[in-house]
């Protein structure tokens, strides 16, 4: 055993003391002794000096043993004890044990090397003992611990499940708002734009060339204007879950043919190329003309606004019996990939300044992604800044059931 033991002598008998001096120090332990003659000697002692272990005889003056063990716990003095006697009484010996005495031995068999056995065994014991007791006393305050943590993260965990309710009813009266909003202002953009070509019809009168050139922007502001009404009213109608799909077996090459040709004149405009690469074998689809032709517009209508030099190819194959694909390929500026993370965000724009070359409310890619994901789809983008972009839809051939948004 290491270190030097310190072994505290309560006995009244000085002959005793001595005698149990001598056995310990004929020991093979290192030890530094005290004596006291009684009980409260031995409690004034143990309230001020650590001893490793005391050497109790049962009858002193004052308290016996079994008193002065129960005064040491009350105190909550931790100190093992062995009680060494010169009356053996069993039944003394059990109500010790019961206190808490490590160990009992009457005085006529003490021995160095009994009593050097008794010391290890019983400090051994008692460092074991409060080594678990330290332990325990650590995870009381460990599970305390946690369980205030759990409390508190309990109350927080309520104060943000309030606060996703209020964003919700928040967001749902924004996106109210947004549907009502542009609801009311397509009828008059609609009476700007009807107006305008009635006066470019010059029914009512002869236009000079300037007026011609003012009601031509005039329509043409509108139109755009539309647009971006036409816009943020769908991606309303996706937010407040308003969009069901009405499906039908249609035609994906006349389909994907006659949207590119409606806006290929945009193209030309540029003086892009606008190619159609058609790789599917069975072209008959099961799914939501109107939805789908509007997913192919924003791809392509994008491809062509972010192209300035090149051009832009759609393609259509199958990837499998029941998968088709849609890719639309551009030559245009790109994106890096710090953004593509953010490109389907609602309003979301990799240049969002007021200055920002190409126009648009940023609304295009999300609602496409949201029709994607209506289809039971995905939708996968290849970008890189300078050569361009490649979008690919994936979609089951026949769209069977509605994903909720």
């Amino acid at each position: 055993m290491e270190g030097k033991l310190k072994i505290l002598i309560v006995d009244d008998e000085i002959v005793d003391r001595m005698a149990i001096n001598r056995d310990l120090k004929q020991t093979d332990l290192d030890i530094e002794i005290a004596e006291v003659n009684d009980a409260k000697s031995a409690i004034a002692i143990l309230k001020t000096n650590n001893f490793d272990c005391i050497c109790l005889d049962y009858l002193l003056p004052d308290w016996n043993g079994l008193e002065l063990v129960k005064e040491l716990q009350k105190l909550a003095i931790k100190v093992p004890a062995i009680v060494l006697t010169g009356h053996g009484n069993e039944q003394i010996a059990v109500e010790l044990m019961k206190a808490g005495v490590y160990d009992y031995l009457p005085k006529s068999k003490i021995s160095p090397k009994i009593l050097a056995r008794m010391l290890k065994n019983t400090i051994r014991i008692h460092r074991a003992e409060m080594l678990a007791d330290s332990a325990n006393q650590k995870l009381r305050e460990t599970n305390e611990l946690l369980v205030t943590q759990n409390q508190e993260l309990e109350r927080q965990r309520q104060r943000i499940e309030v606060q996703n309710q209020q964003l919700q009813e928040i967001s749902q009266l924004k996106s109210e708002f947004l549907a009502v909003m542009s609801h009311e202002l397509r009828t008059p953009m609609n009476a700007i734009m009807g107006f305008s070509q009635m006066l470019l019809l010059e029914r009512h009168g002869i236009l000079t060339d300037k007026q011609q050139q003012m009601t031509k922007r005039i329509l043409q502001n509108g139109e755009n204007l539309l647009t971006i009404v036409n816009e943020v009213l769908d991606f309303s109608k996706l937010e407040l879950g308003h969009v069901e799909l009405y499906l039908e077996e249609l035609d994906l090459i006349e389909l994907v043919t006659v949207t590119t040709e409606e806006l290929r004149s945009l193209a030309e405009k540029k003086d892009l190329s606008l190619e159609i690469d058609l790789k599917l074998a069975r072209p008959l689809i099961v799914n939501d003309g109107n939805c789908l032709k509007r997913i192919l517009t924003n791809l392509l209508s994008n491809a062509i606004k972010f192209t300035d030099k090149g051009g832009v190819k759609i393609t259509v194959s199958a990837r499998d019996r029941e998968t088709i694909e849609i890719a639309v390929r551009d030559s245009g500026i790109g994106i890096d990939r710090a953004n593509l993370s953010d490109i389907f965000e609602a309003f979301r724009q990799v240049d969002r300044s007021i200055t920002r070359k190409h126009s648009g409310t940023g609304l295009g890619l999300a609602i496409t992604q949201s029709l994607v994901e209506i289809m039971s789809g995905k939708i996968e983008v290849e970008s890189m800044p300078g050569q361009g972009s490649t979008f690919r839809v994936i979609l089951p051939r026949q769209v069977v059931k509605l994903c909720p948004i």
